[in-house]
This record gives structure tokens, sequence and C-alpha cells, in this order.
């Protein structure tokens, strides 16, 4: 990854959490036990990322207030760029935005009906009950792949999740239902519409070449995109350094998350991410960081 080994990364925590998941999507979590999960791990300032869906922010905040941390409202979309499926994170939005509420509410009808289409393909390689299973596991608005897979781990077909993935549910295999999502202009617009900054998620996970790498940010700084994911819990450190000298190079602001889902299944406990390497700007940098203080319960 070139000369990336220049840029040090601190060892000090990271205090920011940009990126998780409650069970209003694939999490495990209500977002209130997300909340108070990241409070105990020292986690100070929160964003709720849910995919494709804004429901568990109102529920979150409440819980932050509590506890005395910051919670950012935010949103995990899912993009479809040549072919290849990305996500865009929205931080800081007004998720009451019509523009934003309209664009989620197509993708969640697509969600919707790729769910009953996967149980439909399940089927004729005999898994019954498939769809039905997936969404008694689905607690919140979306049922997700994650949630097959969870549901073909259960019934003994497959040993884990990523087994799941492997044998069933990836690209090529007999429950791949292909994805039709948000352009990336169209994730951007919303976000932006929102009053938010748009940020490419965990860009060490997508299977593009220096080239279309390039391209990809570069139709995304156009866009309106305002940072990229340098830590992430998917990333190794070599990726989390690597990508600090894109964000350099491409003047985008650093984000930092952890992708988290929940205890039984994640990237990074939360807590546990490293600090942003010297030289990245925070995407936070000029947010007003005003925590309100404790609720008092007595």
């Amino acid at each position: 990854m070139g000369n990336s080994n220049a840029i040090p990364v601190s060892i000090a925590p990271q205090r920011h959490d940009m990126h998780t998941h409650s069970l209003r999507s694939d999490g495990t979590l209500t977002p209130s036990e997300l909340v108070r999960r990241a409070h105990a791990a020292g986690v100070e300032v929160l964003a709720l990322t849910d995919h494709d869906v804004t429901d568990g922010i109102a529920e979150a905040q409440t819980a932050a207030a509590a506890h005395g941390m910051r919670l950012i409202a935010g949103v995990e979309i899912s993009v479809t760029w040549r072919s290849q499926t990305l996500h865009i994170v929205g931080l800081n939005i007004d998720p009451g935005h019509p523009e934003m509420r309209q664009g989620l509410a197509r993708l969640r009808e697509f969600r919707q009906w790729r769910a009953e289409e996967i149980g439909r393909r399940l089927q004729k390689k005999r898994i019954e009950g498939a769809y039905e299973g997936a969404a008694r596991l689905a607690k919140g608005t979306i049922i997700s792949r994650t949630h097959f897979a969870r549901f073909l781990v259960d019934q003994g077909y497959v040993r884990g999740p990523q087994q799941a993935f492997r044998q069933f549910l990836g690209q090529g295999k007999p429950g791949h239902v292909p994805g039709r999502w948000a352009t990336l202009e169209e994730a951007v617009q919303w976000i932006v519409a929102a009053g938010g900054q748009a940020v490419v998620a965990h860009p060490a996970r997508y299977k593009l070449s220096a080239g279309k790498l390039r391209l990809m940010l570069g139709e995304f700084r156009e866009c309106g995109g305002a940072a990229i994911e340098v830590i992430s819990g998917s990333h190794t450190p070599e990726a989390n350094r690597h990508f600090a000298g894109v964000a350099a190079e491409h003047g985008f602001l650093a984000s930092a998350g952890s992708d988290y889902h929940g205890p039984e299944k994640t990237w990074m406990d939360l807590g546990r991410l490293p600090a942003l390497p010297e030289g990245c700007i925070p995407v936070w940098h000029d947010w007003n960081m005003n925590v309100k203080p404790p609720m008092n319960t007595d």
C-alpha cells in the first residue's frame, strides 16, 4: 500500500465511534442497550448508523442524554456504484428531513422484496421457512441477509454466519439477490439535504482496484462527500494507515467507527478503536460537542 507506513497511528483510545448498529437494522442490541454498553466502554460520542433506517435514533438520544453522552444521528445508506455495493454513512443528519425519509423508504421497500425473494430462492433448495425465520429474528423494520444467516445457523444448515454467506447468500450462491440500491449521487444528496456529512464506510472492504477507488472517491467528492472511514473495526492497522494517506491525498475528513453489531458478532468491541493517525482532520472537528448533563432520575 505504498508509503502509508510513514503515517503513525496513535495508541491512545478513540472516544468517538461514528458507526454502530442496533436491532432496528441488523444489530442485536436495542438502541438503549447499545448506548449503555458504549458508555460503559468509555465512548463519549456515539453515532447510531443503522442500515437504511433511522427509527432507533430517538430512543438512543434519550439514553445518551441520561448518561451524559453525545448521540450523533446517523444512517448507513446502501449504494450501487458500477455494479458494486458500497455503504455511505451519513452523520449529523436530520432524520425527519423529507428527502431523506423518502429515499430511505424506497430502499426499505426493495429490502422487503429482496427478503421475500431470498426466501423463495432458498425454498427451491429445500430450505423451508427461511423468510419466516429471518423475519422472526428481525426485531426492527428491515430483514437483512444477516438475519437469513442467523436462521441458517440456528437451523443447522451451516456452522456460522460466514459459511452461510459462502454457501447460500453470497454472490453467485442460491440465495443471492443482487441489490438495486441508491446511486452514489442520491445517497450523498439525501445526507447533505438532511444537514449531514457523507462518509465512505470501511473502504478497505471493497474489492476496488487503486484506479477504481480513485474514480469512486472523485465522484464522491463531486457529489458533496466529506469524509472516509480511516479507522474501521474491519480494517487492519495497515489499512488504517493507508486510508489516512488516502484521506490526506484527496482532501477528505477522517472518521472512525467500529461497525459494531452486538456482542455476538462484532469486528471490534465498543471502546476499542485506536485514535486517528496524526495529521488526520476528524469529521467531528467543527461540531458543537457540548454534552448535556445526565438527567436527574431520582
